[in-house]
């Protein structure tokens, strides 16, 4: 009897054993079918971020080539589109406001270096590199790394990024030239541009230059893109366009898109702000 008692206890404990193995073993599966559901969730919601943000900029351009008072002007004006629970930013800039480092004059070069805070003498040697990089036949430029390298002389900027190959260029200062400088601006800055940065470079290099056309047919535009989705998803890309550049063939061109870091959520007094901000419906 003892015996018996004994075996059944046994089989009492590996049946206990077993269920405690088998719930064991259900909430693992429960749990690694929540994390992919919600990593599935994820990519989905990232999609559909980016499919908003590639609608964002297709809405950007119709609104460039709009011939009426409504259209969109690349003045730094924040439009907000609204798409379901997305909100969509979209911020246009006048690329021909920038700087371009491939044509821009030295004098310019320097200016916009000693606007950023860099001392006179050093943005004279960072200017003169610039110009040596991009004049043909001018001196190889030997880049700033663990390993010398030389490049072609004579060779255009082809990103802002290359910049930062140039001996003496900190990257904290690459940082702060980017937003005012541009590789697809027709032409120098002039008195007309909104970049204050690039204003305050450039007012005693302007002031007996011709002004350029404020709607010329062709434009170069950089359309900011940021998506704030629920959840706390998002997607921000920057896109270059240039309208009415092809005629008879279309109407603009996109020239470069990249994806860059969101940015802070917006406050809010930014949400409020009437006077920066234009409301519009997104076309579903």
């Amino acid at each position: 009897m003892k015996r018996a008692d004994r075996q059944r206890g046994f089989a009492l404990l590996v049946v206990l054993w077993t269920l405690g193995f088998l719930s064991l073993l259900g909430t693992a599966l429960v749990a690694a079918g929540r994390q992919e559901t919600q990593r599935s969730r994820n990519l989905l919601d990232s999609a559909l971020a980016e499919a908003r943000a590639d609608g964002a900029v297709q809405q950007a351009i119709y609104a460039l080539l709009d011939p009426s008072p409504a259209r969109w002007r690349p003045d730094g004006s924040r439009h907000v589109l609204r798409s379901g629970h997305y909100r969509i930013e979209v911020r246009l800039d006048d690329e021909n406001g920038k700087i371009n480092p491939n044509f821009a004059p030295v004098e310019m070069l320097q200016a916009l270096l000693a606007q950023l805070g860099v001392p006179n003498q050093d943005a004279t040697k960072l200017a003169a590199a610039i110009d040596r990089w991009r004049t043909p036949g001018g001196q190889t430029v030997q880049v700033a790394s663990t390993q010398p390298l030389a490049l072609p002389s004579g060779a255009p900027f082809e990103t802002l990024d290359e910049l930062g190959l140039l001996p003496g260029m900190p990257q904290d200062l690459l940082v702060g030239l980017k937003p005012h400088m541009s590789l697809f601006s027709n032409y120098d800055p002039d008195a007309t541009t909104r970049d204050p940065v690039v204003a305050a470079a450039i007012g005693p290099l302007v002031r007996n230059m011709p002004t350029q056309i404020a709607d010329a047919p062709a434009q170069v535009v950089m359309v900011h893109v940021v998506v704030h989705g629920p959840g706390g998803t998002g997607f921000s890309e920057d896109a270059v366009v240039r309208t009415n550049a092809l005629d008879g063939i279309r109407r603009h061109e996109i020239l470069s898109r990249e994806v860059v870091p969101m940015p802070p959520a917006p406050t809010q007094q930014d949400l409020s702000d009437g006077s920066t901000v234009l409301s519009v419906t997104a076309r579903r």
